[in-house]
């Protein structure tokens, strides 16, 4: 864990300021629910905090409790660099370095005159003013959770608070059952439903809420699966004529790569996505046990992440990006072999 400057940090809040609260480009369940937790939480302190995101988030993230206060970067762009430039302070949460909001924000925030406190878990984060990182932590929610714990302030969660918490924790940790899920997390989950965080609801909303086409698009992917047993490996390939057929929308894709993992005897997945608005293959790799995608997909792929749970990219085509991956794999077959097995 690195702790840094938490003390002058908290000495620094002890007046009203005027705070933007940042996600990573693309932002998931955690990244959403960990800027609107902090929002609402420094709200009530006394600050007047604003959320900045770089790009749209996925529709079934739309109902979090203060989403509608959020500014998009690239939409919303003269509202979010005035919040930025009257800020006195940005937090930068779910991601350990600027480039993870892209060229355009990313531009805007090396500018930045004032300073950063990051909170975050991934591997290897940029050095910043203040640091809250632990890359032990399940998710960013969790670690929003311990800053406010860490500030004595535990009784000033809300139902609101409560539920954006959950909500990320939730989706980080796969519905509590991936392995950095540990008793305190099961701890925090407890005390935020008992502050009024409603799990059935949260559940429906993130899960249950699957529109026909993506649904469709689920069955696409699942038909372009491919497995490597020799390796054992499985990987999913997705068009972009193919996320147009069945209308695709930002999130459609979340979690169809844990299909993959969920093969007996596969212990590495990934699934790749063409995305022609950057001209990229976007890449997801997950992992069970030992192997480490995260060094996988920064040694080859220009990401990272966590052990078992990373992202990359390629600015190559799809069958040059898969060709690249498959001729990669023998490299790693005693490392793949001597990960376990479920």
């Amino acid at each position: 864990m690195i702790l840094k400057g938490f003390e002058e940090l908290k000495s620094f809040l002890e007046k009203p300021r005027n705070i933007v609260v940042v996600g990573h480009r693309n932002p998931d369940g955690d990244a959403m629910g960990a800027t609107l937790a902090l929002k609402h939480y420094l709200d009530k302190k006394g600050h007047k905090a604003t959320v900045v995101v770089p790009n749209e988030y996925p529709e079934f993230l739309h109902w979090l409790p203060g989403s509608k206060t959020t500014y998009r970067f690239d939409w919303q762009n003269s509202q979010s660099q005035r919040a930025i430039n009257e800020s006195d302070i940005i937090f930068l949460l779910d991601f350990n370095a600027l480039h993870r909001v892209g060229s355009d924000m990313q531009n805007t925030l090396e500018k930045y005159p004032n300073n950063f406190a990051m909170i975050d878990h991934h591997q290897q984060p940029d050095d910043v003013k203040y640091m809250y990182s632990d890359v032990t932590i399940c998710s960013t929610c969790q670690m929003v959770y311990q800053f406010i714990e860490m500030n004595n302030d535990l009784d000033l969660i809300d139902a609101d608070i409560a539920t954006c918490l959950y909500t990320g924790i939730m989706t980080d940790t796969g519905s509590f059952r991936f392995r950095s899920t540990t008793s305190t997390t099961h701890r925090i989950i407890a005390a935020l439903i008992d502050k009024g965080a409603e799990n059935d609801k949260i559940h429906n909303n993130v899960y249950d809420a699957n529109s026909y086409n993506r649904l469709l698009l689920l069955g696409q992917a699942l038909s372009n699966l491919q497995i490597l047993p020799t390796y054992k490996t499985a990987y999913i390939t997705l068009t972009t004529e193919e996320k147009k057929r069945f209308d695709f929308q930002k999130g459609d894709t979340e979690g169809i790569v844990n299909y993959a993992l969920s093969l007996k005897g596969i212990i590495f997945a990934a699934i790749f996505i063409e995305d022609a608005d950057q001209s990229i293959v976007k890449i997801s790799f997950r992992s069970k046990g030992s192997f480490s995608v995260n060094q996988f997909s920064r040694n080859h792929f220009n990401g990272g992440g966590h052990d078992n749970a990373a992202g990359g990219k390629s600015d190559e085509s799809m069958a040059k990006t898969v060709t690249k991956f498959t001729s990669l794999l023998p490299n790693y077959k005693n490392e793949l072999e001597a990960s376990y097995e479920n």
